[in-house]
């Protein structure tokens, strides 16, 4: 379904939560370099599962489990560039067969992590890789074209930390001009992405594009997302996403979350689709039942 259509007849579409978060709740083991991926290859019914419960709670829109994979990152644990191409395809059928039995029309969107995400050391929070504008766009570029082969609703370009990989992405997405995305960026603050770009600036170099549909924010901590939505609406008149943590920071080492506060999204996402945010749901700690909740207090 696309997502331009089913806003206009919804209003207010309904993300999925962390789906990592679903998946051990479920006994997945995810304290591994491929994280979320590791279960697509081992055990994928654990994924059409996971799916199925954030349908069941009354998501809108699925986000694949393809966040974790990629060619350089298969390889560097053995893997060949055909199993991650599987991979990525599998991903999509796997959101596309929970979403053929929710009885309503769901939206697919296929997510495309940053680079820091196979480095499995937290890099996604920082954004500083030292790679160059040509080594982002030829990462990126194999997996999208995977992706969009598998044909999904949309790309959810998601927990971006630098400006320069949002250009390199904004390019490579060029490159598929049937493609269309959101752009989700990772923030430290209300004003600022991981890399200290101001939001604004990355929003509006973003929202510049024709292919992208929707622009926000997400793994970040819920107390800076109103104003962040505020940032957003003032650099642009596209949809706003928004699905943040629960808080707290990420600890490579561990593979936990620390310090985290425990906030419900529930209790704010109606703040935030006062505040200009038209599609809500949560990242990392958040699970079905939250969403549930979630879908409840907007009802």
């Amino acid at each position: 379904m696309d997502l331009d259509r089913a806003l206009a007849a919804r209003g207010t579409l309904i993300l999925d939560g962390g789906l990592s978060t679903q998946l051990e709740l479920g006994g997945a083991d995810l304290e591994n370099t491929l994280w979320s991926a590791s279960v697509l290859l081992d055990d994928p019914a654990a994924i059409l599962a996971a799916h199925r419960a954030f349908l069941r709670a009354g998501a809108d829109i699925l986000i694949t489990a393809s966040y974790q994979v990629s060619f350089e990152g298969f390889a560097a644990r053995g893997l060949d560039a055909a199993t991650a191409e599987a991979a990525l395809r599998a991903s999509v059928r796997i959101a596309r067969e929970a979403a053929a039995g929710a009885g309503r029309e769901v939206v697919v969107a296929a997510s495309v992590g940053p680079y820091g995400a196979i480095l499995a050391d937290g890099s996604e929070y920082r954004g500083h890789y030292g790679l160059t504008h040509a080594e982002l766009a030829s990462f990126h570029r194999r997996r999208m074209e995977a992706l969009l082969d598998a044909r999904p609703d949309l790309l959810a370009i998601e927990t971006i930390p630098s400006i320069a990989e949002a250009k390199a992405l904004v390019e490579v997405l060029a490159g598929f001009p049937g493609a269309r995305a959101w752009f989700a960026f990772t923030c430290v603050d209300g004003r600022t992405i991981a890399d200290g770009t101001p939001f604004a600036e990355a929003v509006a170099l973003v929202a510049a594009s024709p292919q992208v549909q929707a622009v926000g924010v997400n793994c970040t901590s819920p107390e800076f997302v109103e104003e962040l939505i505020r940032v957003a609406r003032g650099a642009c008149a596209k949809p706003i996403v928004v699905y943040p943590n629960r808080g707290g920071g990420w600890d490579p080492q561990t593979k936990h979350w620390l310090g985290r506060k425990g906030t419900d999204l529930h209790d704010l996402a109606p703040v935030w689709r006062t505040a200009g945010a038209s599609i809500i749901g949560g990242c990392c700690g958040t699970d079905a039942a939250d969403i549930g909740v979630l879908v409840s207090r907007l009802d």
